[in-house]
């Protein structure tokens, strides 16, 4: 559909909203800070009174206030502040941390001969990645990855109706209340886990991220990070079981773990699609988008263009080069890619060392998302090193 799309209609109004299928449009506007970011928030309180639900501010601030749905100047600072924490050295400091989860849940297969890739490593791996970067008690993080489940539903308003809403309120407080009981305790004993130093981050100017700020950094980083990182390792482990051939360049060394990681993101991407809105009249591929418009475009259709990416359709890891808008591209360049790309590093790092096969030829797609691509379970028999 996306092949058809791009060759026929790749700039086409449908469903009250515009759809971008080339690489090339959906790059501009991913580009042009005309585009807001701030669409889903809207959304999110128009769903909300069409549903009845008025009990919504703290949701309502948590769109507001997060980077992922911010246009400038808010972005630029609270960017400006996140960015001081979320370094490349941070992050490669979790490698310890995921390779050891990966090795130990890989370990645990080997003795059955049996694993579930989500559900045994895809999905839980990024969640305790995080989990321990901000140091979270024992009982907390029992419960994060229920709650960043639920949460979710923020990201596509159009499917909440109203238990979803009651629920959504529910878990956003509780979710608050425990990281502001958090905040509080490395407010009087700071540590150096990723609380204690979003805390300590003040500008040359003096300006820090307020309590429900540094929060909401919290929350929207399990929201953000999970469901995509689990479908990435999910796609990524599927695409090497369908393509022997280059697994076994990966095993071998022909490939490295880095461009598989690259490949996976462009050839599956978790992230199919996302929406801007227009905030001017501007011209797309031919066509006048106006202001007060919204914009879908379409990142798994942009990552298989054959304008940009030579044989698109063929997963190949040795293709070379980048280009992928997996993690979206300019101002709202996803803050934990460096992060994903890590935990999928040291997954497919374990997983090629085994031996995996597929326990069906049916393969279960979950069914809870429009914008999220991934698998609900990828189970397989395990054979020791090979």
């Amino acid at each position: 559909m996306y092949r058809v799309l791009r060759e026929q209609r790749p700039v086409h109004k449908t469903l009250g909203m515009w759809v971008l299928t080339r690489h090339e449009d959906v790059r501009a506007v991913l580009t042009d800070r005309s585009f807001s970011a701030g669409l889903i928030p809207q959304l999110v309180a128009e769903q909300a009174q069409r549903l009845g639900q008025t009990d919504v501010d703290r949701i309502a601030r948590l769109g507001r206030k997060s980077l992922v749905f911010t246009d400038n100047p808010d972005h630029a600072r609270l960017r400006g502040l996140v960015n001081r924490v979320f370094t490349a050295a941070a992050v490669e400091e979790l490698r310890p941390v995921a390779r050891e989860f990966t090795a130990r849940r890989l370990g645990l297969a080997v003795s059955r001969g049996e694993l579930d890739v989500v559900t045994d490593l895809a999905a839980p791996l990024p969640v305790s990645v995080l989990c321990e970067w901000m140091a979270l008690p024992a009982d907390l993080r029992e419960q994060v990855g229920p709650w960043t489940h639920d949460i979710r539903f923020l990201l596509e308003p159009g499917l909440m109706q109203e238990a979803d809403f009651i629920r959504v309120r529910e878990v956003v407080e509780e979710f608050a209340a425990a990281l502001g009981e958090v905040l509080e305790q490395r407010r009087r004993g700071p540590g150096d886990d990723l609380i204690s130093r979003l805390l300590a981050t003040r500008t040359a100017g003096g300006d820090a991220l307020s309590d429900e700020e540094l929060i909401f950094v919290g929350i929207m980083s399990f929201v953000a990070g999970n469901e995509t990182t689990k479908s990435l390792i999910g796609n990524g482990t599927l695409a090497l079981i369908r393509h022997p051939d280059q697994a076994r360049l990966l095993r071998e060394g022909t490939a490295t773990v880095k461009t598989a990681v690259t490949e996976a993101l462009r050839y599956d991407s978790p992230l199919q699609l996302t929406k801007r809105l227009a905030t001017k009249d501007v011209e797309v591929g031919g066509e006048i988008i106006r202001a007060g418009d919204q914009v879908m475009v379409c990142l798994g259709a942009a990552n298989r263009d054959p304008e940009v990416f030579e044989r698109p359709d063929e997963f190949d890891l040795v293709r070379g080069g980048s280009g992928h808008l997996a993690f979206g591209h300019g101002l709202h360049g996803c803050l934990g890619g460096q992060l994903a790309e890590l935990l999928a590093e040291e997954a497919f790092t374990g997983l090629r060392e085994l031996e995996l096969t597929p326990l069906s030829d049916e393969f279960v797609w979950q069914e809870h998302s429009f914008i999220v691509r991934g698998l609900a379970h990828l189970p397989v028999a395990v054979q020791g090193t090979r």
